[in-house]
């Protein structure tokens, strides 16, 4: 590459928070190495990155890739052909911008876009973010350059030399939360006296955990504790018609920004068990019960909690135990301080910090040949 020459990379994937949020994190982390790097993301369209990339200050083309509907097969025709469009798009985008190195975050857009930089000799950067990693990645896996993981043993899914461990890559800090409670707790006017339980679903929602909390509202009233419930953009007109009056024991939100906020109030947390969402959490080091949704490939999302739930860092419920389970869980862990330290103490020893500066570097390095 010429010394005079500004490096230029592609970012791709996205679909939901858990791959669109680490992504930007890597971007920012490039940019505070070297400013004069140029990026391009590349999304699905009419997926979140397409509204949080450029939010965040940077260029985004979407590819018209659709994800496969497993339960029905014949809904793939459509999607095939899509995928023949992101293809040539892909192949377009690459040698219009001329990276000299693709990163893959996952998602539905990932794929068409590595695929054709493998073709076209250009390196690529693997971020996987979960415990068993999905299709497109494995695949992929003996034509990358550099895979950057968050778990140990991924030697059974990937060349043992192209890895390395960086860990997952987060929103934001999450340092010193304590000092924080007091303006988190005046920012969702929540009162000091009482626990607080974040209920987290994801930046869609989780229907059981919506389900189970919306039929139990009496019973969320009348409990010793505050409830500080992101409901995701899909039910958040429906259950905010339940939860009508504010300042009451129940704060209803469709999507929090200020994560570290809600982190910082926090007593107990709720959450589905994403990759990007458990790195959070590990970094957090609050005591929290993971919901894995079953609707996702190859259920990553219970090997991710089991993860934590085999060291006894997090509780771990199914999502089909949720309506029978989650409330007596969350009740109990908010009234057993000691079990509460506890899981404190073991998810805060599985935190990998500075994970978006480990990847930045690495990337550096392989563009720099």
């Amino acid at each position: 590459m010429n010394r005079q020459e500004h490096k230029r990379v592609i970012i791709s994937g996205g679909g939901t928070g858990g791959h669109v949020f680490p992504a930007i994190s890597i971007a920012n982390a490039l940019r505070r190495i070297d400013r004069d790097i140029e990026i391009l993301f590349v999304g699905a369209r009419g997926k979140l990155e397409m509204e949080k990339v450029p939010a965040a200050g940077y260029r985004i083309v979407g590819l018209p890739v659709a994800g496969i509907n497993r339960k029905k097969p014949l809904r793939n025709i459509p999607v095939f052909f899509r995928l023949l469009a992101s293809l040539r798009k892909a192949a377009k985008i690459l040698r219009e911008f001329r990276p000299h190195a693709a990163v893959g975050v996952g998602g539905y857009a990932s794929g068409p876009l590595l695929r054709k930089a493998v073709k076209m000799n250009i390196p690529i950067l693997i971020q996987e973010q979960n415990s068993y990693p999905g299709v497109t990645n494995r695949l992929l896996a003996k034509k990358a350059s550099v895979i950057c993981v968050a778990y140990d043993g991924m030697e059974k899914y990937f060349p043992a030399g192209k890895i390395i461990k960086t860990g997952n890559p987060v929103r934001q800090s999450f340092d010193n939360l304590e000092d924080k409670r007091e303006e988190a707790l005046g920012f969702f006017g929540l009162s000091s006296e009482l626990p607080v339980v974040l209920v987290l679903g994801g930046s869609l929602g989780a229907g059981t955990i919506n389900r189970c909390l919306s039929e139990n509202l009496e019973t969320l009233k009348n409990s010793d504790c505050q409830w500080l419930w992101q409901t995701g953009s899909y039910y958040y007109e429906d259950i905010e018609k339940l939860v009508p009056e504010k300042g009451g024991r129940i704060s209803v939100h469709s999507f929090i920004d200020r994560m570290d906020l809600a982190f910082a109030a926090a007593t107990v947390i709720v959450s589905r068990a994403g990759a990007g969402t458990i790195s959070e959490l590990c970094l957090v080091g609050k005591p929290v019960i993971l919901i894995p949704s079953p609707n996702v490939a190859e259920d990553h999302q219970t090997k991710n909690a089991m993860a934590l739930g085999s060291r006894d860092a997090a509780i771990v419920v199914s999502d089909s135990e949720v309506s029978e389970l989650l409330l007596k869980e969350v009740l109990r862990l908010v009234s057993d301080k000691e079990e509460r330290e506890k899981l404190s103490r073991n998810i805060a020893m599985m935190a990998e910090r500075d994970a978006d500066v480990r990847i930045a570097s690495e990337l550096i390095k392989l563009m720099e040949g």
